[in-house]
């Protein structure tokens, strides 16, 4: 059957382009890729091609799908697994399969599954170690933003101190003060809800950036009379200052720092707000593999400090985010502020950098320019679906939503 994908061949040649896609075997599975979500480390992956770690060197010759923050639709199943998947069931996956024992990863290294098809074949190698999960929700998009999602909480379950005894304690500090660093992005959303939301507590939680509207949305979408209801300070600062931080914790600093730019001084600020035994993940993820950053060893040896980074998230995050999501403790639509069709996503990846707003989503079976959610209303006046679109997604606090979803997959 035919399949249109976005593939890679190189650096910075990326194609949308239909191609035959053979028959699956009895081990394997057909799916219908429905909505993928649009991720930075796909435009880091564009800009490298065969350079990047997880990129297979053939490319020219054996290009590969891109895109892993997906959800899809079972269509077709091989003997083997009729009695455990059945057509018609919402699926997603952990895109880096850790049991190949190296860096093989959907999106980036295979040539018949990624999220940016209409089609693919989920491998029999896949299904084996148990990687393709079923999801009982009410909407696509929900799936695809499982992995960015559970990559946050892999930050937070990287967090380190030590115990009285000098064990290590893995996570965030119970009751303690939590810092996002450049927050008011995508991913750094979700790690507010989670702080907000999630199994481990802390009493304070500060989110700086400075774009003035990312930080307005966030604090719109996360109220601070709300968090203090469930004994947290929720404090929302645009500021790069270290005193005016440390002012806003008491003076004692920050137990958790995550940092979510991938810019120096947004380390060093990180750094030097750090409480004893303060524990510091470095989550954004740079281009230059030369980056670096000031850190202050006096402290790291006298103040216990510690440094974490984390790159992606394991099956267990991910069935942790779908327990939250289930539990309607943590709701990802806080970050798409775009969506589009499959004819969108070349221009939309590797512009990334410079589109503002949250996360862009991808439904790969219509055609649709980049559209933003807050411009519905004004392309209204000329296509009344707009209309009602913009109407469902204000009765949702401005938010996606399963309604808006479905009306767009019927209507577009």
């Amino acid at each position: 059957m035919k399949t249109k994908a976005v593939r890679l061949y190189g650096e910075n040649d990326v194609r949308l382009e239909e191609f035959e896609l053979r028959p699956i075997t009895d081990g394997e599975i057909l799916i219908k890729v429905i909505s993928d979500s649009v991720c930075m480390s796909t435009y880091k992956t564009i800009r490298q091609g065969a350079k990047h770690l997880r990129v297979p060197e053939n490319i020219a010759e054996h290009p590969v799908i891109v895109g892993h923050e997906f959800c899809a639709e079972i269509v077709e199943v091989g003997d083997k697994w009729k009695e455990k998947f059945a057509v018609g069931e919402k699926v997603a996956l952990p895109p880096v399969l850790s049991y190949l024992g190296g860096n093989q990863t959907v999106g980036y290294s295979f040539d018949h599954i990624g999220g940016a098809a209409t089609y693919a074949i989920v491998y029999e190698h896949i299904l084996d170690n148990d990687f393709l999960m079923k999801l009982n929700s009410d909407s696509f998009f929900k799936g695809s933003l499982i992995e960015p999602a559970s990559c946050v909480i892999r930050g937070y379950k990287a967090s380190l101190h030590l115990d009285e005894d000098y064990k290590p304690m893995m996570g965030i500090k119970p009751n303690g003060k939590v810092a996002i660093l450049a927050g008011c992005g995508p991913m750094g959303l979700v790690a507010i809800d989670i702080a907000l939301h999630g199994s481990v507590k802390p009493a304070m939680v500060v989110v700086t950036d400075i774009d003035q509207a990312r930080l307005d949305r966030a604090a719109a979408i996360f109220s601070s009379e709300k968090a203090a209801e469930v004994g947290i300070k929720l404090v929302f600062a645009n500021t790069t200052d270290k005193d005016e931080l440390m002012e806003i914790s008491g003076g004692t600093g920050f137990d958790d720092v995550f940092v979510y730019a991938p810019v120096p001084a947004v380390v060093e600020l990180g750094d030097a707000i750090l409480a004893f035994d303060g524990s510091l993940n470095f989550f954004a993820g740079p281009i230059d593999k030369q980056f670096s950053a000031k850190f202050n060893f006096y402290n790291v040896h006298y103040a216990q400090h510690h440094v974490t980074g984390t790159s992606g998230s394991t099956p267990q995050d991910m069935r942790d985010i779908v327990e939250l999501i289930g539990e309607n403790r943590l709701d990802p639509s806080v970050m798409i502020t775009h969506i589009g069709g499959l004819d969108a996503t070349i221009d939309t990846t590797v512009n990334l950098p410079s589109i503002p707003g949250g996360k862009k989503l991808i439904y790969n079976h219509i055609e649709l320019p980049l559209t933003a959610l807050a411009d519905f209303a004004k392309l209204s006046e000329k296509d009344d679906r707009f209309r009602v679109l913009d109407q469902l997604v204000k009765e949702h606090k401005g938010l996606w939503c399963a309604e808006a979803e479905k009306y767009l997959l019927n209507n577009f």
